[in-house]
């Protein structure tokens, strides 16, 4: 079965507005590139082992793109030793001291995320935009609703919109009036209503491509919940070309949860997508413990693969013609596989798990051979 299926299904295509393209390290973001899904580190940034070990494990799951924070000398220091060692490209957080950004950008960074506004005066200011230029650094303006400037809270009474994209606007014109326009932007808040409406006014102020994020969202379900809707919104309106949900749980879990809410919108296809039944009285098997299991025991697919998981032949076969496998329970003790929409053949329940990984990992082997193939025949 295709994967990319909007270009059949008109009700399903998104319209992406159209940004500049920036390069942050060998990623593209902006443009036509696909939208990337990004984390943050939250070991010491100094301790450059246990930071390349976090790392090593957001790029197994998957993660395009990743940020660690440089609050001061020693962090910047460990930074060449994490840059070699990353795969992904490496974001240095810089807050306020203008010399961690050029120590970050001279150590391997591939972009700074840096409010210029913030970090002193305009001579200050340029230094770090050389030192990003000199070392082929790109620049995140990161404006966050809890952390507005003085000046504009005074002005608008309280963070919204127009004083997060005033704030944002205000430091991008310090990047351009410098000549450096290699920049992306976010104006994330707690609040998706607020980020949302901020993210709209921005996106019809600017072509900067844009990050975005509800930050400080909350735990792994409230937060993923809370962004899934503040992002979802976004992206399915055409805003946005990166994104990192923002949770208070292991930074891996922000990278699952990025990547599901680019599957459900149909912007990317990585890994696995079960589909699956809620369970009811009409189940032929416990499809609740099921989908746990085989959601573990596949969590290592990277390719593209649709899997359905219903309990009964009430809505099963009508899924199964949807995806790549699928399995429907509804025998006695046994159930149906479904290869490329059509029953295959029976699968008893006690054999249901073992059989559906090892064909998933069978049709992720031909995805992947084909892939590889067609690499090199483009070279």
């Amino acid at each position: 079965m295709s994967q990319d299926i909007n270009h059949i299904r008109p009700w399903r295509t998104i319209t992406r507005r159209k940004s500049r393209q920036i390069r942050v390290g060998n990623v593209l973001v902006g443009g036509d590139a696909p939208i990337t899904v990004q984390s943050m580190t939250n070991t010491p940034t100094s301790d450059a082992k246990a930071t390349i070990d976090q790392i090593r494990g957001l790029e197994e799951a998957g993660a395009d793109i990743v940020r660690v924070s440089c609050p001061d000398e020693d962090s910047t220091a460990a930074m060449p030793e994490i840059c070699r060692a990353a795969k992904a490209p490496i974001v240095a957080d810089i807050h306020f001291h203008y010399k961690r950004g050029i120590e970050a950008a001279k150590a391997g960074a591939a972009c700074l995320r840096i409010n210029p506004g913030n970090i002193g005066n305009a001579q200050r200011v340029r230094e770090v935009i050389q030192a990003a230029k000199d070392h082929g650094c790109s620049m995140r303006i990161g404006v966050n609703g809890g952390s507005l400037e003085r000046h504009l809270l005074e002005k608008y009474g309280e963070p919204c919109p127009e004083a997060m994209v005033e704030s944002a606007l205000d430091h991008a014109r310090i990047l351009d009036d410098n000549g450096f326009h290699d920049y992306k932007i976010s104006v994330k808040a707690s609040d998706p209503f607020l980020t949302a409406a901020a993210y709209h006014q921005l996106a019809e102020a600017t072509d900067a491509p844009l990050h975005l994020g509800v930050t400080e969202a909350g735990g792994l379900r409230t937060g993923t919940v809370k962004s899934a809707i503040g992002i979802g919104s976004l992206l399915w309106a055409g805003i946005g070309d990166t994104i990192r949900v923002s949770l208070s749980a292991e930074p891996v879990e922000e990278i699952k949860a990025g990547f599901e809410i680019l599957k459900s919108l149909g912007l990317r296809t990585r890994g696995v997508n079960i589909i699956s039944c809620p369970s009811c009285a009409r189940q032929g098997f416990d499809v609740i413990r099921t989908v746990e299991k085989l959601e573990a025991r596949l969590a290592h697919i990277q390719e593209p693969i649709s899997l359905s998981i219903i309990g009964c032949v009430v809505n099963g076969p009508g899924e199964a013609t949807m995806t790549d496998l699928g399995f429907t329970g509804g025998g006695k003790d046994a159930g149906m596989m479904y290869v490329s929409g059509r029953p295959d053949h029976k699968v008893s329940n006690a054999e249901m798990i073992d059989k559906i990984v090892a064909q998933v990992e069978a049709r992720a082997a031909v995805v992947r051979a084909a892939k590889e193939a067609a690499s090199k025949a483009a070279e």
